[in-house]
């Protein structure tokens, strides 16, 4: 079978006990409105025509990336081709004028407000999958999720997500309304929510969607392009964890050219072998570096493979500053 047939197979991921159906690896379209560097919108609009092309169906989108810049690229990319896709958009998160972070607002009514944006930059008359990009600490999580409902039950949200948060958090939400999926990271550099978040998750029924599988390129030899690139003040990618993670990098590139991988096939492989039925979410901004992730759902890992590079993946560093992983549910414990 060739790369362009197997990329046409029907095959589908369910998002839960109650969730659609997706195509198993999910496109994650931060990374072309700035965050990772300059991007450009005719290139970003290519990528996302050929992901849909390709046959991947789940768009994941945020109203805060580039302050709304993201959700018009989408909604420009998808006009004419609504039902090809699904949405999952992010929201809540504050944003000043000079791009700066100020905190969440999860009230039922700036929920509804968020909402009434997003559907209006997405150009569509409803959103698949809408989620609180954190948790509210001011905010009891069941307002938000029933401020949501009330969302569902109008017909202009289909189904109910979450993001970075724990299994508490995951509890008290799904007994609100059925969650189909968490969005949380993961890759071989990020591996907690092994321990406690996906028992929950196969318990309460509800699936995953992973983000951050190249940690942000880390995994992909990639580095921080200046001071408006958000991994130049990532402690992975800064001081004494860039030079230790740099040669443990160097090690996974070697054990993928000796499989005849690429370093984001070996990532994407890895996920996918670890969490059958939980669904990556690539970040791409161009069609080689879509192409060359899709490919790994053709080339999958032995599980001697899998263990033989949990070995070396002995990454230095957290995910975020010390300020960020306090804001952060999923690492609370």
């Amino acid at each position: 079978m060739s790369t362009h047939e197997a990329r046409q197979t029907p095959h589908r991921v369910k998002l839960g006990d109650t969730g659609p159906q997706v195509f198993p690896l999910g496109l994650g379209c931060m990374g072309m409105s700035g965050m990772y560097g300059t991007t450009s919108d005719e290139e970003s609009l290519r990528t996302l025509h050929a992901a849909t092309e390709r046959g991947v169906t789940l768009l994941d989108t945020g109203d805060f990336y580039g302050m709304g810049h993201n959700e018009l690229l989408v909604g420009r990319a998808i006009s004419g081709r609504r039902e090809q896709v699904q949405l999952s958009v992010k929201f809540g998160a504050l944003r000043g004028p000079d791009g700066s972070w100020l905190g969440m607002d999860l009230r039922p009514a700036a929920v509804k407000n968020f909402a009434t944006y997003s559907l209006k930059r997405l150009g569509v008359d409803v959103i698949d999958i809408y989620r609180p990009a954190r948790l509210d600490p001011n905010v009891p999580i069941e307002e938000t999720i029933g401020a949501i409902s009330d969302l569902v039950k109008a017909g202009y949200v289909r189904h109910i997500g979450l993001s970075e948060v724990g299994s508490e958090t995951l509890r008290r939400a799904h007994r609100v309304h059925p969650i189909v999926d968490l969005q949380i990271e993961y890759s071989l550099a990020s591996r907690g929510p092994e321990a406690d978040i996906f028992p929950t998750l196969r318990e309460l029924g509800i699936s995953a969607t992973l983000y951050g599988v190249f940690s942000r390129g880390l995994l992909t030899g990639r580095k921080p392009t200046g001071a408006g690139d958000f991994r130049a003040h990532m402690p992975r990618f800064s001081g004494e964890h860039r030079e230790k993670n740099e040669d443990v990098v160097g090690s996974l590139q070697r054990f993928a050219r000796e499989r005849q991988l690429s370093p984001a096939q070996l990532a994407v492989a890895w996920v996918l072998a670890r969490q059958p039925g939980f669904v990556p979410v690539i970040g791409v901004k161009n069609i080689r570096q879509l192409d060359d992730a899709l490919e790994a759902l053709n080339r999958p890992l032995a599980s001697s493979d899998v263990a033989a590079l949990e070995a070396l993946a002995t990454f230095s560093g957290e995910r975020y500053g010390p300020e960020q992983m306090r804001l952060l549910d999923s690492e609370r414990r």
